[in-house]
């Protein structure tokens, strides 16, 4: 059974898949991790989704305000177990849906050019490369992508 919750970031679940996400990503980013981790703190993140699988919290993502038009995606993770079974697509069309709730018309995200699979994973979902945003501009490591809201 597969349920999503809508919660915030003080969500247990939410947390432990964050901690899970953050050793995934110390390894990939080797040395340049401590740089990207300032930008992903998740104290008061207020809309974040969690995907149960038979009761079981596996993956997870969040959006929060970016500017007046858009949301930006963060902490997008599956647990490596539950992979390749549409769970982050899941994920992705729900932070969307909710994005277009709360009358927002843009969501934007940043990723390393070293995590293969969630590159291809945004293009796959409609997600456009844009020039990088904010802290991110001028990082050659990093990768940003939006995608428009109907």
């Amino acid at each position: 059974m597969i349920e999503i919750v809508r919660t915030d970031s003080k969500n247990t679940n939410f947390i432990a898949l964050v901690q899970l996400l953050d050793v995934y990503l110390a390894e990939k980013d080797g040395e340049e991790h401590d740089f990207y981790d300032q930008f992903n703190k998740i104290d008061t993140i207020n809309n974040v989704i969690v995907l149960f699988e038979n009761n079981i919290a596996v993956a997870c993502g969040a959006i929060k305000p970016f500017d007046k038009q858009t949301m930006e995606i963060k902490r997008m993770f599956t647990k490596t177990e539950a992979r390749k079974k549409g769970f982050a697509k899941m994920i992705i069309n729900e932070l969307e849906k909710w994005a277009f709730e709360l009358s927002y018309n843009k969501c934007i995200l940043e990723t390393g050019i070293r995590q293969i699979e969630a590159i291809q994973f945004y293009h796959k979902n409609n997600y456009q490369v844009i020039p990088n945003y904010g802290q991110y501009k001028g990082i050659e490591n990093s990768i940003c992508f939006q995608k428009k809201l109907r």
